[in-house]
C-alpha cells in the first residue's frame, strides 16, 4: 500500500487499525518512527548490531503487545519506552559480560549518521567519537536519561514517561551523568572553544556537541538494519 494511503491517519489510528488486522498499518509506523528509535539505540547502547538488534526487540514487542496499548500517553512514547528498555536491556547484559561495547575506534565512524559523517568538520566529528566512548562508561540509566535528554532533545517531562519515572529522578540522573562526562570531555571544548570553556545552559551540555536525530518525519535515511522486525516479520 503506498505511504500517502496514512497521510491523514493519526498514530493510534494506524496501531488501532494494526490491532484490528490492516496488514500495512504497524509498517508505516515504523517508517514514521525508526529514525529516532534507530538513532536512541545507536546512542544508547554504541554498536550498530547491538542497536539493531534493540529496535528489532523492540518493534516485534510492540508489534504484538499493540492490543495492550491502553492510550495513556503518546504512541510515540509507547514506542521509546519499549526501546529503551530494550536497550537497557543488552546494557545490563553488557555489563554483566564486562565488555565494552564502543572500544574500537574504527566504529565510532559508523556511530554517525550519514549525513554527519559526509558533512560535519573533523572537529565535530571527533567530539562525537569522544561523547560515544564517554558515554558508555556510564551507567545504563544515567546514559538513557542523557540520551533522550541532551542527544535527542526530549523535554525531560516526556524523557519521564519515556523511562517511566519521575521527572525529578530523570533531572537527577541526568545531572549526575553530565557531572561524569565533563572531566573526559571538557579538553574538547576547552579546545574548540581557544581556552575560554564551554558555554553552557543551567548544567547542561551545550546542545552544539551533539545534534538531535532527524525528527520522525523528516528525511527517510535511517539504517536498514534499525526495521528489522517490522510488522512483515511478527
Amino acid at each position: 500500500m503506498d505511504d500517502t494511503s496514512f497521510a491523514d491517519t493519526s498514530d493510534q489510528d494506524l496501531l488501532a487499525s494494526h490491532v484490528a488486522g490492516e496488514p500495512d498499518a504497524f509498517g508505516e509506523l515504523v517508517r514514521r518512527h525508526r529514525d529516532r528509535l534507530w538513532a536512541v539505540a545507536l546512542r544508547t547502547l554504541g554498536d550498530r548490531e547491538e542497536a539493531a538488534d534493540a529496535v528489532q526487540d523492540a518493534l516485534v514487542s510492540a508489534f504484538r503487545a499493540a492490543h495492550t496499548f491502553r492510550g495513556q500517553s503518546a504512541v510515540t512514547t509507547w514506542l521509546h519506552r519499549i526501546t529503551v528498555n530494550a536497550c537497557l536491556d543488552r546494557v545490563r547484559k553488557a555489563s554483566s559480560r564486562k565488555t565494552a561495547p564502543v572500544d574500537d575506534p574504527e566504529r565510532f565512524d559508523q556511530l554517525l549518521e550519514p549525513h554527519e559523517s559526509a558533512e560535519a568538520p573533523a572537529e565535530r566529528q571527533d567530539l562525537h567519537r569522544e561523547l560515544l566512548a564517554a558515554l558508555a562508561t556510564l551507567p545504563a540509566e544515567q546514559r538513557a536519561a542523557l540520551v533522550l535528554v541532551d542527544m535527542q532533545g526530549y523535554p525531560v517531562a516526556e524523557a519521564a514517561r519515556i523511562l517511566e519515572v519521575p521527572v525529578g529522578t530523570v533531572k537527577s540522573r541526568c545531572a549526575r551523568g553530565r557531572a561524569r562526562l565533563a572531566p573526559q570531555l571538557n579538553h574538547l571544548r576547552s579546545g574548540n572553544d581557544g581556552g575560554a570553556g564551554p558555554r553552557t545552559e543551567g548544567n547542561r551540555t551545550p546542545r552544539a556537541s551533539v545534534p538531535p536525530a532527524a525528527g520522525p518525519r523528516d528525511a527517510d535515511t535511517s539504517d536498514p538494519a534499525a526495521a528489522k522486525g517490522g510488522g512483515g516479520r511478527a
